[in-house]
């Protein structure tokens, strides 16, 4: 795919945040995106599963349709001047954080996985998810997270259980070099 870029400028850095269902992904990168606005820094917070959601015919694929959204999304904002991507998205292995990265190409890329305890991850799920799919949402939550930890995509892991979102989204960006203590 191509480089991502407006007349020329280079994608400074993408920092993806990963974990299963109910790790936090969501919350935390709208956190981050507010505090990264407190610091006047210019960036883009997109949630890569809100850019597949779509149920196609079969011949399709979702992944495939979100990370052309992606593509066309992170062209839009880099010709705004936009050089620092976050994005939200369980990587469940090596080949999707390619393609992710060859959607994003940047000069400092930084995977940050979310964890918590099992039981905290489906209480969340189970509390969000009150619709007809909820039951197997829930029962994802275990499978997914035992994939994540086969594939160990992250730089580098933060807790999300009992602590506070700004917290967990404040040592996130630190972590990843975005903004000091």
């Amino acid at each position: 795919m191509p480089r991502l870029s407006s007349k020329g400028a280079v994608t400074e850095s993408l920092l993806i945040i990963t974990g299963t269902m109910g790790a936090g992904k969501t919350a935390v990168l709208g956190e981050a995106s507010d505090i990264l606005a407190l610091h006047h820094i210019a960036h883009a917070a997109i949630d890569l599963d809100a850019l597949g959601l779509a149920h196609l015919p079969s011949a399709a694929s979702s992944d495939g349709v979100m990370y052309r959204n992606l593509q066309s999304v992170c062209k839009n904002y880099a010709s705004l001047g936009v050089r620092r991507f976050l994005l939200a998205r369980a990587m469940e292995d090596r080949a999707e954080l390619q393609l992710c990265r060859g959607v994003v190409p940047a000069k400092n890329t930084a995977v940050c996985r979310l964890t918590a305890s099992i039981e905290a991850m489906q209480h969340r799920v189970k509390t969000r998810e009150s619709g007809v799919l909820q039951r197997g949402y829930v029962a994802r939550v275990a499978r997914l997270n035992a994939m994540l930890d086969r594939a160990r995509l992250e730089d580098f892991t933060i807790t999300s259980e009992n602590r506070s979102l700004t917290e967990v989204a404040h040592e996130m960006l630190v972590k990843a070099g975005w903004i000091s203590k």
